[in-house]
């Protein structure tokens, strides 16, 4: 079982959550990118890019955020995180 927690925060507060559950036998990899594009589709925002900085936090510490700088268009919110929960 895999399971990824997404935020959207915006000052300080939280504002939407979800919680991605994958029981595939998909790579690590792509269970991670299948739950962002899964929170993205049904929180109406595009995929964020994924920059270096990103990779490095999300390998250190299984979690990272994705702020303006990852989105091409205007977000509604300060940034958005991902945390890995659960792996099995």
């Amino acid at each position: 079982m895999f399971r990824m927690w997404i935020k959207l925060i915006k000052d300080n507060h939280l504002i939407k959550d979800m919680v991605v559950c994958d029981e595939t036998q998909d790579s690590r990899t792509h269970k991670i990118m299948n739950a962002v594009e899964k929170a993205c589709y049904d929180f109406d925002l595009q995929k964020p890019i994924w920059l270096k900085s990103n990779v490095n936090e999300f390998k250190v510490h299984s979690k990272c955020r994705f702020s303006q700088d990852n989105f091409i268009e205007e977000i509604s919110f300060d940034y958005m995180e991902i945390q890995v929960i659960e792996e099995t």
